[in-house]
């Protein structure tokens, strides 16, 4: 049985919000039942790791939580956060506190082959 879970957010809409929301909060949910997780942002979800992105989205219209308090309670949760080096190129590396690591293409593929490895892709 696997013991980790690997949350790829690659194809995510980061412009659609209740398209975010749902993997962190699998990611937060996974995470309190004692697995290990780590979500990964790549593509275009990589921007989510850039300071002012996801502070600035809400779930809800009539919410005032943002997407950053979704990541901030999956950080408190246990998950681990890793952003892949290509965003960085790409939108700057002025990244939020909650990232724990910056990652190449490698590392999800061996994550993602990895048989105690459960990868969710969004």
């Amino acid at each position: 049985m696997a013991d980790k879970l690997l949350v790829v957010m690659a194809n995510t809409d980061i412009t659609n919000p209740s398209e975010i929301v749902p993997p962190l909060l699998q990611a937060t949910v996974a995470a309190a039942m004692g697995y290990e997780v780590e979500v990964l942002l790549t593509g275009q979800a990589g921007r989510l790791a850039m300071k002012g992105v996801a502070e600035s989205m809400v779930f809800k219209e009539d919410d005032n939580k943002t997407v950053y308090d979704h990541m901030k309670e999956a950080k408190s949760a246990g998950v681990i956060f890793k952003v892949c080096t290509p965003a960085i190129k790409l939108w700057g590396g002025d990244v939020i506190p909650e990232m724990d690591e910056t990652v190449g293409g490698a590392y999800i593929i061996q994550e993602a082959m990895d048989d105690s490895v459960v990868t969710f892709t969004y």
